[in-house]
């Protein structure tokens, strides 16, 4: 099993910016794409951002593309989300979340094995 903790969710105005941080531990060796999905009151999970094992792909909602970065540290067995920009919409519970191998890096919750308990992030106006 895999164990993934996030940490750095808060309260921010709008226009701010925050850091998210996750944790692997366990069996991390299974692991290839880690990424982040959020989830507002009564929406679904969506997608914001994830990467390959090696950092080298790495892909973007539109929504958060230009404000928000994501980077890996295999050796900590890390990654974070960098968000900029903030906006009210921002407004979330953000999820961690990691996938074994497969050829193509998914983008959808249900291709991803792993989950954090997640940390909740609230911008406001």
């Amino acid at each position: 099993q895999v164990q993934l903790v996030e940490s750095g969710g808060g309260l921010v105005q709008a226009g701010g910016s925050l850091r998210l941080s996750c944790a692997a531990s366990g069996r991390t060796f299974n692991i290839h794409a880690m990424g982040w999905f959020r989830q507002a009151p009564e929406k679904e999970r969506e997608f914001v951002a994830t990467s390959s094992w090696s950092g080298g792909n790495t892909y973007y909602a539109d929504s958060v593309k230009g404000r928000f970065t994501i980077a890996r540290d295999n050796a900590k067995k890390t990654v974070s989300l960098q968000m900029n920009s903030l906006k009210p919409e921002d407004t979330a519970v953000y999820y961690c979340a990691a996938a074994p191998f497969r050829p193509r890096i998914g983008v959808r919750p249900d291709e991803y094995s792993y989950w954090g308990q997640g940390t909740q992030v609230t911008v406001s106006s």
